[in-house]
């Protein structure tokens, strides 16, 4: 229940950076205790990101905050202009996890000292060399049952140390607490390398900026995150990008793999957009700021990858909700060990009191916990790193069954670039025609539109916008210019408007026959003239859907163009079409292949597509790190290639492939440990450095990721 709703307040959302949670049962730890907190609601926690997010009634916030310290966590609010993650982490060694272990490790060793030097306080000096790492465990186990968790790790090592003592391997017991406090120092360091994916996108952006203060250009260093929209910076070779912006002045080629993953730097003339973060290679360039510090496509990567890491993936749910039956298992299991074998068949207190405590260790279930998440984390910040967004874990992980791509053919599988090939008047002059066809399209974006935007600059005509204008999904548009109706559309919808005469459909067909697409301007309801576009394909549509096919994925073009056009271009590379769909069209063909049955990954440019991308599994939108290819759809490809989806499914199986790596060790390490304390083979400091070892071979195993999603 959304508790801030259930008690009637106005709940607003808050974001935190947690200090000191670096596993999955820290995280579990949290939910648990603030669930019980009267206000909270919609509570996401990161272990991951080392992120807590949740909705809280203002009144109940500072209530809310101290149930989270109160676990032995720090708090530090994310306000919303500052970075998602930490710039820079701590030093492990100034952690009070390192003081504390570093205390614990010299109580050790003078306990060691003393008993050589003195036998007989012996036992007394390891139990207070033990007692000074297990104080702090204890009294956070004692938080963590007071808030609703008592079946915790802490738990365990209290009851497991505790109860070496009362059988008098206090030794052994002082040296299983330093071994969990190391276990636990090793894991901050992991989880801080994990975390560092992300933090090193956030660091791309250079802290200055050169930004023009006169007329006459001169500049003057300045703060990167002081910059505003409109500002105007200069960028020299070699420097770093600071601010989402368009190239005033200059021409030169621009690094863009920090952010897209493209490898090839892009040539940038006057007009061109650029990213902040990325690196001007040749020449100076002019540019002016386009978007405030965090709003900069970096920014919003940033914080797109850190709020998909609190969403959790169906396979995290589970182990989840499985680890919170393994714990109190264990314990039984445990009990049971250290009972029945003395009980029923006389064994040796000791020994079975022994094994019951060392299986308490083996059951610590940090490692099996962290197993998913730490995967799915390093497979969100890999491709993040590499220009592929993926919205959550869930979509992650279902990227990996897709079988089936519909793609979207126009700036997709073909270069998007169209140019206007013939201009036919019918009833007007060819200047005229596209005169009126730019007036409507004067403030699109759409590849067409560009195309006869571009042919009437080539025959100097000067476009005076229309107005009123509206676009009709999958039709075309209409608008108004000195008092004249305007369409410009597909065959089909103008014929819909206007009856279009015999020799006026012939000439349509010759244009469609030729692999053109057309369009018809009507004035007052009346054919005006067609104008015939042509794309070619893109270089690097055919290689990707080859390591598609590869992948054993079937693509499948859908398109709203004419059927010639679409079976040339289909034919070109290789696949299956279905030509002349209007938006709900592309949706129902979608709808019908999840009815057979398929896994669908529905890819387009996220603007025409919005039904078909909602539709599918997973809806992936194409576009040069564009607002709506960020926002739209459930993961983004921000370079806009079809060797990227493949790249974003492999992906997907590599960390799907590494979670089930990760639980196999986790699980495989406490079956031995498990056989071979029963055996007396291992009792309880291989047990607990079983499990620490564990953790932290889950979390560096996961890392390994980071590399997967580097272009081929």
């Amino acid at each position: 229940m959304d508790q801030a709703a259930g008690t009637g307040l106005s709940g607003e959302t808050r974001r935190y950076r947690v200090e000191g949670m670096d596993c999955g049962s820290c995280a579990a730890k949290i939910e648990t205790a603030l669930a019980r907190v009267e206000g909270v609601g919609d509570v996401a926690v990161s272990a991951t990101a080392g992120t807590l997010r949740l909705r809280v009634a203002p009144a109940m916030r500072p209530q809310a905050e101290d149930a989270v310290r109160a676990l032995g966590f720090g708090l530090v609010p994310i306000e919303a202009t500052t970075p998602a993650v930490a710039e820079r982490e701590t030093p492990f060694w100034r952690e009070p996890k390192a003081r504390l272990t570093l205390a614990c490790a010299l109580g050790l060793a003078l306990a060691a000292a003393l008993g050589w030097a003195f036998p007989e306080i012996e036992d007394i000096a390891w139990t207070a060399a033990m007692l000074i790492g297990l104080v702090p465990i204890a009294r956070r186990a004692v938080s963590a049952a007071r808030a609703g968790s008592p079946f915790t790790i802490e738990t365990l090592m209290s009851i497991a140390a505790i109860g070496a003592v009362i059988i008098g391997e206090t030794q052994e017991a002082a040296i299983v607490v330093l071994l969990f406090l190391v276990g636990e120092m090793l894991e901050g360091v992991a989880a801080g390398r994990a975390r560092a994916g992300i933090r090193s996108l956030a660091a791309l952006v250079p802290k200055t900026a050169l930004l023009e203060i006169d007329a006459s250009g001169t500049t003057r260093s300045v703060a990167a995150d002081t910059l505003a929209p409109g500002d105007v910076i200069l960028v020299r070779p070699g420097d770093r990008i600071p601010a989402d912006g368009t190239v005033l002045a200059g021409e030169s080629a621009v690094d863009e793999a920090p952010v897209t993953g493209e490898s090839v730097p892009k040539p940038k003339a006057p007009g061109a957009g650029v990213f902040a973060g990325t690196i001007n290679t040749d020449a100076a360039l002019r540019v002016t700021v386009a978007a405030e510090p965090q709003d900069n496509t970096i920014a919003r990567v940033v914080r797109l990858v850190a709020e998909a890491q609190e969403a959790k993936a169906p396979m995290e749910r589970f182990i989840d909700r499985f680890a919170r039956v393994y714990t109190p298992g264990v314990l039984v299991v445990a009990a049971l060990v250290a009972l029945l074998p003395p009980l029923v068949a006389g064994g040796d207190w000791s020994e079975w009191v022994y094994k019951g405590l060392a299986i308490l260790l083996i059951g610590c279930p940090c490692a099996l916990v962290i197993s998913t998440p730490a995967a799915i984390a390093a497979g969100l910040a890999a491709g993040a790193r590499n220009g592929l967004l993926i919205k959550g874990g869930a979509v992650l992980e279902t990227l990996g069954r897709v079988d089936t791509v519909a793609i979207d053919k126009t700036g997709t599988l073909t270069q998007g670039r169209p140019i206007v090939t013939d201009v036919v008047p019918l009833n007007a002059t060819a200047e005229g025609v596209v005169a009126d066809a730019a007036a409507l399209e004067a403030a699109s974006s759409h590849p067409i539109a560009r195309a006869i935007l571009a042919e009437a600059a080539a025959r100097d005509i000067a476009v005076r916008p229309a107005i009123g204008v509206m676009a009709l999904g999958g039709k075309g548009v209409k608008g108004r210019l000195d008092r004249r109706a305007l369409f410009l559309g597909s065959p089909a919808a103008a014929s819909a408007i206007a009856p279009l005469d015999e020799e006026t459909r012939a000439r349509i067909a010759d244009l469609e026959g030729e692999g053109k697409s057309v369009v018809v301007l009507l004035v007052a309801e009346r054919p005006a003239g067609l104008i015939a576009v042509r794309d070619e394909p893109r270089a690097d549509a055919e290689t990707g859907l080859r390591a598609l096919e590869r992948l054993g994925v079937s693509p499948l073009m859908l398109t709203g163009d004419n059927a010639a056009t679409a079976e040339r271009v289909a034919g070109q590379l290789g696949i299956p079409a279905r030509a002349g769909l209007l938006p709900q069209d592309k949706m129902r063909i979608v709808e019908e292949l999840k009815s057979q049955g398929r896994i669908v990954a529905k890819v387009g440019d996220g603007i025409n597509d919005a039904p078909a991308l909602a539709a599918a599994h997973v809806g992936i939108a194409m576009g040069g790190g564009t607002d709506v290819a960020l926002e739209t759809g459930d993961a983004a490809a921000l370079e806009g290639r079809v060797a990227d989806v493949a790249r974003m499914i492999r992906l997907s199986r590599d960390t799907l492939a590494n979670i089930r790596q990760n639980i196999a060790v986790a699980l495989g390490l406490k079956g031995v440990l498990l056989v071979t304390t029963l055996l007396g083979i291992t009792g309880l400091w291989p047990a607990i450095l079983a499990d620490t070892g564990a953790t932290v071979l889950v979390t560096l195993n996961a890392m390994r990721l980071i590399g997967a999603g580097k272009r081929a």
